[in-house]
C-alpha cells in the first residue's frame, strides 16, 4: 500500500502536487487545511482521503486524531504533536511544525512529519510517501518547487 502524506496546506499547494500524488492508494492530510476547497483535487484522484483537524481548521466534522492500522502497523495521525504517543502506537504522524521529522523515541515509537506543503520553515515544500507492507513500512520525503 502506498500512502501520500501531506500537511499544512493553509489553503494552497504547489500546482504540481495533485499529479505527483497520482498512484497513491490513500492520501493522509495531517491538518491545517484551512479551506476545504483545496481538498477537491485530491478527492478527484478517487482514493480515500483521511483528514485530521489542525489548529487553523474550523471543521468539527474532521477528527482531531485518527488511529489507523495498515499492514499490521498501528499509526496515530494528529496535527500538533503530543508529548507522548498513545499506547499501542508504532508510528505517530503529525504536522504543525512546518519542518520534516523522522525520529524514534525512547519507547521505540517512530515520529514522522512530512513538513509543510505550502509555507515551509527552512526547508522546501515537502510531502512524503509511506509504503506499508505486512508488518513494516518505508518513509520517503519528497521536496517540491512552489
Amino acid at each position: 500500500m502506498r500512502i501520500a502524506v501531506i500537511s499544512d496546506t493553509h489553503g494552497q499547494y504547489p500546482a504540481c502536487l495533485p499529479e505527483r500524488l497520482r498512484g497513491a492508494d490513500e492520501i493522509w492530510h495531517l491538518g491545517d487545511v484551512t479551506d476545504p476547497a483545496v481538498l477537491v483535487e485530491f478527492e478527484q484522484l478517487g482514493v480515500p482521503l483521511r483528514v485530521v483537524r489542525g489548529n487553523c481548521d474550523d471543521w468539527p466534522a474532521w477528527p482531531l486524531t485518527l488511529n489507523l492500522e495498515r499492514g499490521g502497523v498501528k499509526f496515530h495521525l494528529v496535527h500538533i504533536p503530543p508529548k507522548r504517543a498513545p499506547a499501542g502506537t508504532r508510528v505517530l504522524l503529525h504536522g504543525h511544525l512546518h519542518v520534516p521529522r523522522d525520529e524514534v523515541d525512547v519507547r521505540g515509537v517512530r515520529w514522522l512529519s512530512p513538513g509543510c506543503i505550502s509555507q515551509p520553515r527552512g526547508h522546501g515544500c515537502s510531502f512524503a510517501w509511506l509504503t506499508v507492507e505486512v508488518g513494516r513500512f518505508h518513509w520517503m520525503l519528497e521536496t517540491l518547487e512552489k
